[in-house]
């Protein structure tokens, strides 16, 4: 046995070879073809052939950074993947931990000179795990709490009541109670918002037209904890959008992109939510379809995959999937034929590369750009650029203690800078790093720098 630094024991994979599978499930029957994995969506072999173990991967990966552990670093999965394909060792127990403490920031598809397609892997993988893998009881129980309450923006309104009362009422003693807490509510709490109810209650105008010449029309995707914790960013986006000649668009009726479900392997979850967020872009008629979260933008942007063995969805998720862009490619286009005056804002700005817009959807270069476009900004490169911050969707409520570890190696390297502000185009790298940074700097989402530009207002 090895011991893992942060999460207990970690497995001897001599002893699992020849182990039986995990016993079957009634939605989707294995048949032994693919191993340990069932016969709907396994990791494909020629993918998994891709890998040449080469360990280009591995000093950009934040769990063999932290750890040092061959089977937590993309190589070791991949290798894992292919030793279930054999059946050579079961998913349960080692396999699935494994995959659990993996971060999904695709910084090692970035790295890898092989061009191996680790994220198409590991989103093949994780379904295979919520299928065929029995959780403990209180692990099912937090998961399902998370994803009834995350998707939903009345709920998250109606919890916002609450959070309010909280954060004013709660008393210096709840530190002590905190600590005695199981990790993960502990770690929930201490990412909690700064919760203010009117800005949770409010609403992006359903149509907002564009200020002088017009360029199109773009429909906003409002998003959930976005929409509901980080309204201001939502409404610098619309005033940004407007400013540069565009009608902007944000149907009341939508709901959930599925991103959330889609990274953690709720596959059914997620196929239902990018068919209703689909049918609603539809009826809007709309030219672009823009996004201001990483997370958000990447998975909508995958929809032409998740959906491709639909024959009434295939098609119409492709078109979608090329209309989806993030704010910075947006606004980055416009550049060339700036509408909107930008007033200097004097500032050292660090940029914090969010892991689904860096990494998975290869945008870097245009919100640099759209930042240095703005007169008096000072723009500064980040160390370990690469390395997560430890958000990853849910993975900062699920494995905190690993996030954790990297929160505060991320603050570090802020705090290094020197910068006045941060920005992030991600808000669960927001209250991440909000929580290792402890209020030392101000922190906003880029297109809220730029709004700020526009207006001629401090930022």
């Amino acid at each position: 046995m090895t011991t893992h630094p942060t999460t207990g024991p970690g497995p001897d994979f001599s002893s699992e070879r020849g182990e039986k599978a995990a016993p079957e499930r009634a939605d989707v029957l294995a048949t032994g073809d693919h191993g340990s994995f069932d016969d709907h969506h396994p990791p494909a072999q020629e993918l998994l052939d891709d890998c040449v173990h080469c360990g280009f991967c591995l000093p950009t990966c934040p769990t063999y950074a932290l750890w040092g552990e061959e089977m937590d670093s993309p190589r070791g999965r991949i290798y894992l993947m292919e030793m279930a394909e054999k059946g050579e060792i079961p998913l349960e127990g080692a396999f699935t931990t494994h995959m659990d403490r993996c971060l999904g920031c695709m910084a090692c598809v970035t790295a890898c000179p092989s061009g191996v397609q680790y994220d198409r892997l590991l989103e093949a993988t994780r379904p295979q795990i919520e299928r065929n893998v029995p959780r403990s009881r209180a692990d099912r129980l937090f998961r399902e709490a998370i994803f009834a309450l995350f998707p939903y923006k009345r709920r998250l309104r109606a919890a916002s009541i609450g959070g309010a009362l909280y954060q004013k009422l709660r008393p210096k003693s709840m530190d002590k109670v905190m600590a005695k807490l199981p990790s993960r509510l502990a770690a929930m709490e201490s990412l909690l918002p700064p919760v203010k109810v009117r800005e949770a209650f409010a609403r992006i105008p359903a149509r907002t037209p564009a200020v002088g010449p017009r360029r199109g029309r773009v429909g906003l995707l409002t998003g959930c904890v976005q929409d509901v914790f980080f309204h201001p960013v939502n409404e610098a986006t619309v005033r940004v959008l407007a400013a540069e000649g565009w009608d902007v668009i944000a149907p009341r009726e939508q709901t959930c992109c599925g991103a959330l479900g889609l990274h953690a392997g709720r596959e059914s979850e997620a196929i239902a939510r990018a068919k209703k967020l689909i049918a609603t872009f539809e009826r809007a008629g709309v030219d672009t379809v823009a996004t201001n979260v990483a997370g958000c933008g990447s998975s909508m942007k995958e929809y032409g995959e998740l959906l491709a063995d639909d024959p009434e969805w295939a098609e119409r998720a492709s078109a979608f999937a090329a209309k989806v862009r993030d704010i910075s490619e947006v606004v980055d286009e416009t550049l060339a034929d700036p509408r909107a005056r930008r007033h200097p804002v004097e500032a050292k700005v660090v940029y914090h590369d969010a892991c689904h817009l860096g990494h998975a959807q290869k945008i870097r270069s245009e919100p640099r750009r759209v930042l240095r476009a703005i007169p008096g900004v000072e723009l500064t490169e980040l160390p370990e650029a690469e390395i997560c911050c430890g958000s990853a969707g849910i993975y900062n409520m699920l494995q905190p203690e690993a996030a954790g570890d990297l929160g505060r190696r991320k603050a570090d390297n802020i705090r290094g800078t020197g910068a006045d502000v941060l920005v992030t185009a991600n808000p669960g790298c927001l209250l991440q790093i909000r929580k290792y940074l402890e209020g030392e700097l101000p922190m906003l989402h880029p297109i809220q720098l730029v709004d700020a530009s526009i207006r001629g207002v401090r930022p």
